[in-house]
């Protein structure tokens, strides 16, 4: 379980924000939002909320607190860590109840203000980004807002893909009976998505892709990909049924139905590159796992 009730010593009387902070050295911005969480609880287990006076000699935090399933950074600096994340871990803890997701490990590594700077989806594979501190995390976070990097997956779609085509179709909520589909069409959001083939199973009808997303609109790639009749392989939203869709997203699917209908176990997305300037030093990092993608594309 990630989150743990920590006990602390309280002073009554004191403000709970000016206890926490003052008396207790947490940060101030870490003190905020655990109390806007409504993660602070007084000795009955109220929720102690944002200028409420204490009124007990203990207090109660639920707290991240970080463990590892022996993930290691793939690369590291004194700022910043690069994970190569598995297919099927979240990123962020979805509720209080998870067990596990990659902020596990960068809080197990880099302590309580390490932090992810930004996302990729639960079933994606591949690089991402957490700096060591928060004062790191704002300026990598801004570098990601203002577009300041490049960034490459690998992909393994199905049907024949036998040129790079660039796909620069809008993007906007789908409006149908799945919320977290999106849809490609004229309205939405302008997005733009370069194709690369790069090899091609004649026998299963799969391509080996690199995407290159220009913009990074929710679900980009895969939208993109099903927009022109290529979905990618495993993929358990786009290219099945609502049904189909609605139990996945239920966790209603056993593995042998899942790849009945979608083909594989897992989505066949990888984030395989990623380039950055920090500090006036150039980074160019690539995923060590990408002959993963070629070896199962020659075995099926």
């Amino acid at each position: 379980m990630p989150f743990i009730l920590k006990e602390y010593p309280a002073l009554s009387g004191e403000k709970i924000q000016v206890h926490l902070v003052k008396n207790l050295k947490i940060k101030t911005s870490t003190a905020q939002k655990s109390i806007s969480k409504g993660r602070v609880f007084d000795e009955a287990f109220n929720t102690l909320k944002y200028g409420d006076i204490i009124d007990s000699d203990l207090i109660y935090m639920a707290q991240f607190e970080g463990h590892t399933r022996g993930l290691k950074p793939l690369f590291q600096t004194n700022y910043f860590a690069i994970f190569e994340k598995p297919s099927g871990i979240v990123v962020h803890p979805i509720s209080k109840n998870t067990e596990y997701c990659l902020l596990d490990e960068v809080r197990y590594h880099f302590g309580p203000d390490a932090n992810l700077v930004h996302r990729i989806d639960a079933e994606t594979s591949g690089l991402i980004m957490c700096a060591k501190d928060r004062d790191i995390e704002s300026k990598l976070k801004l570098m990601f807002e203002e577009k300041k990097y490049q960034k490459s997956y690998l992909a393994i779609v199905r049907g024949h893909i036998k040129e790079s085509v660039i796909i620069d179709t809008s993007i906007q909520k789908e409006g149908k009976n799945i919320g977290v589909r999106m849809a490609a069409g004229a309205e939405g959001k302008k997005s733009k998505t370069i194709i690369n083939p790069i090899k091609y199973n004649e026998k299963k009808d799969l391509t080996l892709i690199e995407a290159i997303p220009v913009t990074g609109r929710q679900h980009q790639i895969r939208v993109h990909l099903y927009s022109i009749g290529h979905p990618i392989f495993g993929d358990p939203i786009y290219g099945v049924d609502d049904d189909f869709a609605d139990a996945y997203l239920d966790r209603l699917l056993d593995d042998k139905r899942r790849e009945e209908v979608s083909g594989s176990h897992r989505l066949w997305l990888h984030a395989n590159y990623l380039e950055f300037n920090y500090e006036n030093v150039l980074y160019k990092i690539y995923s060590q796992n990408k002959d993963l993608y070629e070896q199962f594309l020659e075995d099926n």
